[in-house]
């Protein structure tokens, strides 16, 4: 008698579904067809990307810069993809290429900083750059340490420093890989930190990836 053997073919596995998109992206995409929708994005993030801006160029760059930077995000929302993230890391993305025509300016602060070991007046600039180093003891060193950064690698860690962005948030923002993030900040932190005498400019608890 031949045997016949049924074989079952396996039951394929259910697709995973789609990662959620993020909240503030329905705003993003309300405002295609109803612009105004779009002053919900500036009032949700007009205050940090302003605050990002004047911590790396100072308060009158600033009210310029971010002002086009949600001018400039509103021009390009249709081009704005929520599976690639949110639109906060995005509007940072735009606001740090908008201070890259400005390297010039940058770099002459932090300089200046390394000379004077801190600011005039106000709050420590080297305090708002990087809040877990004592502005007392390494105002000039971070400045000096700043300046010598890389542009790509002075954006990463400042991402990561001021706006708190995780690595993949970092990565959408500058359009870049996850790896080439990883690369960036570990150059920085090592190059700071040795200006520094060994003191890590984020912090252990800044390794989000």
């Amino acid at each position: 008698m031949n045997t016949i053997h049924v074989f079952k073919r396996a039951a394929a596995p259910p697709e995973p579904e789609p990662p959620p998109l993020p909240e503030d992206a329905a705003p993003v995409a309300a405002s295609l067809e109803h612009p105004d929708r779009f002053t919900e994005v500036f009032d949700l993030y007009y205050a940090e990307i302003h605050r990002y801006i004047d911590r790396r160029l100072g308060a009158d760059a600033a009210d310029d810069l971010a002002a086009e930077t949600f001018l400039v995000a509103f021009r390009k929302r249709s081009g704005f993809d929520p599976r690639k993230g949110s639109a906060r890391s995005w509007l940072y993305g735009i606001a740090t290429r908008l201070v890259s025509r400005h390297r010039r300016d940058e770099v002459r602060r932090y300089r200046s900083l390394a000379r004077i070991g801190g600011e005039p007046s106000g709050e420590g600039h080297d305090d708002r750059v990087v809040s877990r180093v004592a502005a007392s003891a390494a105002g000039g060193r971070l400045g000096a340490a700043l300046a010598g950064l890389s542009s790509g690698d002075r954006d990463v860690l400042l991402l990561v420093a001021l706006a708190d962005l995780t690595y993949p948030e970092v990565a959408q923002a500058l359009g870049v890989k996850y790896g080439t993030v990883c690369s960036r900040l570990s150059r920085a932190r090592r190059q700071v930190r040795e200006a520094l005498g060994g003191v890590d400019p984020l912090g252990t608890e800044n390794d989000h990836g």
